[in-house]
């Protein structure tokens, strides 16, 4: 057994940053078996109370070392309906690995990695996992609408469908996958990657309906009368927040949502052949250090900019991005500007020139649990700019909620739930960013699966 992990392939970053193809490149079988076979086969695994969706880690660890992929990925979609998902955007580092006994001494079972193995290795190969799921639809079975169609909502969807329910997710856009699809990018999610997960979810059984804007095209009352037994809520948190300073409305400042979903829905990872109005110019800032401001800089850089900041108030301690997408930024060339906030945007026929910015320090701690950053009088400076992106976060998507009388929401604006996702609507369920607030994939899963539960019980108890 090596006490090394292996080290993940990846693009060289010089040429990388002139493309939008995938950066990691994944295990080979060798490098697979040589990774699992690291894992201690503890008594009391803490990797799977880590895990949100409840995977049996040493069981497909094992299966890996016997070289038995097939197995391994079956037992991997037991629990998991985006195994090559989570693979590759999960933050297995806070969760399942962060507790893996080896990481006390040095570095943990690559668990993320070796998921993402199992599910390519099976798409590769052209098999299917052995998961029982409905393959026919039978109208006398109960219905159940998922409205949304991200990690949260194919979850639920996915784990209602398996023990017998027809469940129908609308999304609001012209194709499946929320988040997954328009907010996270082609080099870190491939298109292709997450068609194929869509299309094992399509095969349990779920029907899947596009350009359905409920709340306006319907509401969840309407839902309710049309005979579905149950309505689960996942669609997420849309609204961006800005700084609120001045020149937020000039050209050239963005969004980080609107930035990587133009991107991403209008396929500008595929330029030249499909040219879109996505422009940069030379100089690019991105607000904020969170993965959604990484993807957006690292974004940027393959659009053409010349000089990519990030712009942050915190020092690097402080900064909520994965340490491996830091490090890939930090490879790319991008410049981390820390201890920085902008006051104003400046610009010229209405277009962006010019950021003001003034210099911190770091003072006791707010309420998050980080030191407050605090402005030093006098240290103002400016940074030329052609682009501004704006990613400090994101509320509640308010259209839905604000059409549906009498569901309770918190003082934050999101969906108030108990631990099993019920909403305070009879019938009605909720789970992910809509009543977190922006968080990981993973975690939405994780509130997708409980709430398939809870719905599951819901009916029986009412039928």
């Amino acid at each position: 057994m090596s006490s090394i992990r292996q080290k993940m392939p990846e693009q060289d970053p010089r040429k990388r940053v002139h493309n939008f193809s995938e950066v990691t490149l994944g295990y080979s079988e060798e490098m697979a078996i040589s990774e699992a076979e690291r894992c201690l086969n503890c008594k009391k695994p803490r990797c799977v109370q880590g895990c949100p969706v409840e995977i049996d880690i040493p069981g497909f660890l094992s299966k890996i070392k016997e070289k038995n992929f097939q197995e391994a990925i079956s037992l991997v979609k037991e629990k998991n309906n985006l195994p090559a998902v989570c693979g590759r955007v999960c933050p297995q580092e806070t969760q399942c690995e962060e507790v893996c006994i080896l990481a006390k001494k040095g570095e943990s079972v690559a668990i993320g990695r070796l998921e993402r193995f199992v599910a390519d290795w099976e798409a590769e190969n052209g098999l299917k996992s052995k998961v029982k799921s409905l393959k026919q639809k039978n109208p006398c079975l109960p219905r159940v609408a998922i409205v949304g169609s991200g990690p949260a909502g194919i979850t639920c969807a996915g784990d209602l469908a398996r023990v017998g329910y027809q469940a129908t997710i609308f999304e609001s856009l012209s194709e499946a996958g929320g988040v997954l699809r328009y907010g996270i990018p082609e080099f870190r999610l491939p298109k292709g990657v997450l068609d194929r997960e869509l299309d094992y979810v399509r095969g349990l059984g779920v029907e899947i309906k596009v350009n359905m804007v409920i709340g306006m095209i319907k509401e969840i009352d309407n839902l309710l009368r049309e005979g579905y037994r149950a309505v689960f809520i996942g669609t997420g948190a849309g609204l961006p927040y800005f700084m609120q300073i001045p020149g937020e409305n000039l050209n050239g400042v963005y969004s980080a949502n609107e930035f990587l979903t133009r991107i991403n829905m209008m396929k500008a990872y595929l330029f030249p052949e499909y040219e879109t109005p996505v422009k940069v110019g030379e100089k690019v800032a991105v607000i904020g250090a969170g993965n959604v401001a990484m993807d957006s800089a690292r974004c940027a850089l393959r659009l053409g900019a010349k000089e990519v900041s990030i712009v942050y108030r915190r020092s690097e301690k402080e900064m909520p991005a994965r340490l491996e997408e830091i490090h890939h930024a930090r490879e790319e060339g991008i410049e981390f500007r820390l201890l920085t906030v902008p006051t104003r945007i400046m610009g010229n026929a209405g277009r962006v020139e010019k950021m003001e910015c003034i210099k911190m320090e770091l003072g006791e701690p707010d309420e998050s649990g980080r030191r407050r950053p605090l402005p030093l009088q006098g240290s103002e400076f400016e940074m030329e700019m052609d682009t501004v992106v704006i990613a400090i976060g994101q509320g509640a998507n308010p259209l839905l909620l604000s059409r549906t009388p009498g569901l309770k929401l918190n003082r934050r604006g999101y969906i108030e739930v108990d631990k099993e996702g019920t909403a305070s609507l009879k019938g009605v369920f909720a789970g992910g960013d809509i009543v977190t607030g922006a968080a990981t994939v993973i975690s939405a899963m994780g509130a997708g699966k409980r709430a398939a539960r809870a719905i599951d019980r819901y009916i029986k108890q009412t039928t």
